[in-house]
Order: structure tokens, then C-alpha cells, then sequence
């Protein structure tokens, strides 16, 4: 599959009005989803363009945890410019030097726009609105000020706050069946799953 069908496979899931996808594995596994780094993941890729795509979505989910679709769908329509400039005959290094031209340009003007937020302020308010922001396309957009108050709770839980840095290996998602997602609860400390012995 190539990078520009990737991207425009990609561009029909995003945002709130984005469509779920069914992916349908080789044994028959069923998955519907409108999350890009689950759809790039299930994909069976071929073309190494596609492919860096694909690793680009994985690395954005693995750094920031919100925004795989944007990114591809970004890189392919920068990929798609780039195929015009070469179509008129302009050297890829030319292309290239351009681009990053563009993105310090861009780099410049968010760090002149950019506002200093105190994330503590009013019970960490704006760590809420982000969390509910990223929550919206998810599978629990329903109940997402229940999760986005979870999400809170466990990063400054384990938030290094004088480094900025948030270890995401101190924190785990453990599912049990029955109940219902709004039973989901923050737990300080561990869970031991605990079957019966004997009846």
C-alpha cells in the first residue's frame, strides 16, 4: 500500500466525525476502530514510504500518546506537495532544504505565540482539558471527564515535575470483565489478581 493511500485511508478517521475502519485479520479476528496507530498497526505494509509512515504514527503514540492520525495525514499531505515540486522538476534536496526551512519558520512563531500555563492552578484544570481533548476520539468519549480525572490522577501520580517528565512505564491499565466502563477506578499501588483456590 502506498504512503498517499495510507494517508488518505487515514484522513477519513480523523477528528470527531471520523469514520471507524474494520480490520479484518488473516485468521478472521474483527477489529473496528477509528484510532490511527491501531489501524497502521494492523495493516499489512509493503511499500517502505508507507512503511516510515507507520513507524512515524507508532513513535508519535509512543512519545506524546495523542495525535497518530494527525502526523500521517500531515506527512502524506507534505509528501503529496513534494511530489508536485518534483513533477516541475525541482531536486529533492532543494525540496528537502525547503521544508526545513518551512518548519523553522513555523518552530519560531509557535515559541513567539506560546504561553507559560501554571498546570496547577485550579485543581490542575488545563491538565483536565487536555486530557479531555484526547479522550474525545476514543472509544470512551461518553464518559470522558470520568477518565480524563483517572488520567490526571495517575500522570502526577508518577510525574517528575522539577524534570518535566512522566515515566509511563510506572503506569498500568489492567481490564476485568464485567461491570461497566464507568466502574473504571484509579488504584495507588498494585493489584494482585487473585483467583479462587479451590470452590
Amino acid at each position: 500500500m502506498a504512503a498517499r493511500t495510507v494517508a488518505s485511508l487515514l484522513k477519513t478517521s480523523l477528528g470527531p466525525k471520523g469514520m471507524d475502519k474494520m480490520l479484518v485479520s488473516p485468521d478472521g479476528d474483527v477489529i473496528i476502530t477509528n484510532d490511527g496507530a491501531t489501524i497502521l498497526e494492523k495493516m499489512e505494509i509493503h511499500h517502505q514510504t508507507a512503511k516510515l509512515l507507520a513507524e512515524l504514527s507508532a513513535s508519535q503514540d509512543n512519545e506524546i500518546g495523542d495525535g497518530t492520525t494527525g502526523v500521517v495525514v500531515l506527512a502524506g499531505a507534505i509528501l503529496e506537495q513534494a511530489q508536485k515540486l518534483l513533477d516541475k522538476g525541482i531536486h529533492p534536496l532543494k525540496i528537502a532544504d525547503g521544508f526545513e526551512r518551512a518548519c523553522e519558520i513555523a518552530v519560531k512563531k509557535v515559541n513567539e505565540i506560546a504561553e507559560e500555563l501554571n498546570i496547577s492552578k485550579n485543581n490542575y484544570e488545563f491538565l483536565r482539558k487536555c486530557a479531555t481533548t484526547a479522550l474525545g476520539s476514543k472509544v470512551v468519549s461518553k464518559c470522558q471527564d470520568h477518565f480524563a480525572d483517572l488520567a490526571v490522577k495517575a500522570v502526577l501520580h508518577v510525574a517528575d515535575i522539577e524534570r518535566r517528565d512522566v515515566n509511563f512505564d510506572l503506569i498500568k491499565i489492567i481490564a476485568k470483565a464485567g461491570g461497566a466502563i464507568e466502574d473504571s477506578q484509579f488504584i495507588e499501588g498494585i493489584v494482585i489478581d487473585k483467583d479462587f483456590s479451590h470452590p
